[in-house]
């Protein structure tokens, strides 16, 4: 029988992904309770204290074990958590030693969504692959930057290391820790239970593009600006260079670091964006949308949407138009 600890950190956590990683594993019991078959998994909720409030205190969860109880466990689940970043992961620092020492004794961990923050704090994710909740992978990049961030995925599994997208795509991690445990039959109902699309990979679909404008760089603050009010326009590096009076080299190592994104990927994210928000209106067709957001390659347009988004346009349209909902 393999051990879950359901991790309850001090703060704000989400309440729904404790329930969830909670009722996930249960319902799997409770299955094979029906086949007549022996439970796979103990399930248990395990904090710093017997008792922390979430969602403002207007919740109570109270952990059956503290980490101090617990000195053997197969799986632990950190949940997503919310609020002021720097708080929570001081006020979570103890935790660290314990899940270094579980991992390094043989315990499996995944994080759900932001709960990848307290993950890695433990040092663990140094040189791996993981993902988090888009809105957050600026700030996540730059507390550590020793990780390879990847937001566009839902899920990464990195030698007993697992972490999962933004909000409920977080369930995705859960059914595929199902699957590599109790099999993929057990997965597939349990995705039929839970009604979740099972076999998702990316999360690119829900990102919203602000650009990253969380830095110092003045010039690079402009060029910025410069883009996003000009994206209809015909764009070089060479133009944005000549703009603000910098050669190329230097403009395009300093974008990149300032954004995370080349000066060609950073135009093509605003203008996808901005494709995005006239296909959601549907007043004009795909070609419309096209020239209006500065592309007039059609094969060029439809490849760098479904890059960014993972869907087509005629296939954004049709799952997030006004018209589509009506």
């Amino acid at each position: 029988m393999k051990h879950v600890s359901v991790l309850i950190p001090q703060g704000d956590t989400s309440l729904s992904s404790i329930e969830a990683t909670y009722k996930m594993f249960t319902m799997v019991n409770q299955t094979l309770e029906r086949m007549r078959r022996p439970p796979l998994f103990k399930v248990q909720l395990v904090g710093l204290n017997k008792e922390t409030t979430v969602t403002n205190g207007l919740f109570t969860v109270k952990p059956e074990l503290t980490i101090n109880e617990v000195t053997k466990t197969d799986i632990i689940v950190i949940p997503a958590v919310h609020g002021d970043m720097n708080k929570l992961l001081q006020d979570n620092d103890d935790l660290i030693p314990w899940l270094i020492k579980q991992y390094k004794t043989g315990a499996e961990i995944a994080s759900l969504c932001i709960g990848a923050f307290i993950l890695a704090s433990t040092g663990l994710l140094k040189g791996r692959n993981c993902t988090t909740h888009w809105l957050m992978a600026d700030d996540f990049r730059k507390r550590f930057p020793e990780v390879n961030l990847m937001p566009y995925k839902i899920i990464t599994d990195e030698g007993g290391i697992y972490t999962s997208g933004g909000a409920y795509s977080s369930l995705n991690l859960l059914l595929y820790l199902v699957e590599k445990f109790a099999g993929r039959d057990m997965a597939i109902n349990s995705s039929k239970i839970f009604e979740i699309d099972i076999d998702r990979h990316s999360q690119s679909l829900f990102i919203i593009f602000h650009g990253q404008k969380d830095h110092d760089d003045d010039v690079i603050q402009k060029a910025q600006q410069f883009i996003e009010t000009n994206y209809r326009d015909k764009i070089t590096v060479d133009h944005l260079a000549d703009q603000f009076a910098i050669s190329r080299r230097h403009l395009e190592r300093r974008f990149k670091k300032a954004t995370s994104n080349t000066v060609v990927e950073y135009m093509q994210r605003v203008r996808i964006e901005a494709a995005k928000l006239s296909l959601e209106s549907m007043r004009e067709n795909v070609n419309e949308v096209m020239y209006n957001v500065g592309y007039t390659d059609t094969k060029a347009f439809r490849m760098i949407f479904k890059k960014i988004t993972g869907l087509s346009p005629i296939e954004y349209r049709n799952k997030y138009s006004k018209d589509a909902a009506a």
